[in-house]
């Protein structure tokens, strides 16, 4: 093969890659636009007027007269500001509190010795078998007396700690060499400071995983928020919009 027939070869081979990324990238653009016309689609509706969203017997794709009224409407005739205010402190508060709780339960599982351990640790795991409604007559009983209703305590302890998560912290732990606990050990690190220092840098991206997890998993918190508070004052996003929605908002509204 002489020079011409490794360059003929070599443009193939290129223009075959180049082909390839062409396809990936319409794929992905594709990919893109269906999971971003939903986003989309909410916005573009939130920014119709009411007669002009009913008369549309066809959905339009686009509107040539986009107003805010709705939004001021969202915010000034319901605390619409005020739940989600409440909802951003439940979220921030439960997950910080949670992760003060998870870790250093998933370190003692993972590194430290004591008796029990291993029980201990598998009825923590059975409690994962149990579902979460079971538990809420039970937790809506201690919360109220407690005297917690209608408090942010009471909407908050219930969901301070998971088995699931301490789990996966467990494993993920487990998993940096024992060597670097024992050489800290001989150093005379406490645990405390191997902790803070050693495992929870390594396991970062667990630690950022559980956390954006238990944000999602707060910030759409219905059954308890709804259960353990009916002062509007302290309701979240979530139960505030469908006592909006019962309430009748939205339904009938003035010509605009």
């Amino acid at each position: 093969m002489n020079n011409t027939d490794y360059q003929k070869i070599a443009l193939g081979a290129a223009r075959r890659e180049r082909a390839g990324k062409i396809g990936l990238y319409v794929f992905l653009t594709l990919w893109a636009l269906m999971v971003l016309f939903p986003f989309y689609w909410m916005l573009l509706t939130s920014v119709k007027s009411y007669s002009a969203y009913n008369s549309e017997y066809v959905p339009k794709f686009f509107t040539l007269a986009p107003t805010l009224q709705n939004y001021v409407d969202a915010f000034t005739l319901v605390p619409l500001a005020r739940y989600f205010t409440n909802t951003i402190i439940f979220t921030l508060a439960t997950t910080a509190m949670m992760m003060l709780v998870i870790v250093p339960a998933a370190f003692a599982f993972a590194r430290l010795e004591f008796r029990g351990k291993n029980l201990l640790f598998t009825l923590f795991l059975s409690l994962m078998m149990i579902p979460s409604e079971l538990v809420v007559i039970t937790n809506f009983q201690t919360i109220t007396n407690w005297g917690m209703r209608n408090t942010f305590w009471g909407l908050i302890l219930p969901s301070v700690t998971s088995v699931f998560y301490i789990y996966l912290l467990k494993e993920n732990f487990e998993q940096i060499p024992d060597e670097l606990y024992k050489a800290a050990k001989v150093d005379g690190t406490s645990d405390l400071k191997y902790l803070l220092r050693v495992m929870i840098p390594i396991c970062r991206p667990t630690l950022i995983t559980i956390t954006i997890l238990k944000i999602i998993e707060c910030w759409n918190s219905y059954v308890w928020p709804r259960l353990i508070t009916d002062n509007e004052n302290y309701f979240l996003v979530s139960n505030g919009i469908q006592a909006i929605r019962e309430n009748g908002f939205g339904w009938s509204s003035p010509s605009r």
